[in-house]
């Protein structure tokens, strides 16, 4: 999953980020709209991290979310993702 996915099916993630980063307000979420850049200076804002750090845990959740995705698909559709 990319960013663009993230973007284009926000209003579907953003229950999602906000179970992982309870500290992120719904008007948060709003604003953020998919835009990495936003997520990830709400997450460091909310939880008085370092930026990189934000970072780092907004692009390893993703990644969590793309292999979840990738193994709820049937097989024979994740193979064809995989080829692409």
């Amino acid at each position: 999953m990319n960013w663009d996915q993230v973007e284009g099916k926000w209003k579907q993630y953003k229950g999602s980020f906000k179970e992982k980063w309870g500290k992120l307000t719904d008007s948060d979420l709003d604003v953020v709209a998919g835009k990495r850049d936003q997520l990830v200076g709400k997450v460091q804002e909310r939880y008085g991290i370092a930026k990189e750090e934000a970072q780092k845990e907004v692009d390893e959740y993703v990644r969590t979310m793309r292999a979840e995705d990738e193994a709820s698909r049937p097989a024979s559709q994740a193979q064809r993702a995989g080829k692409l």
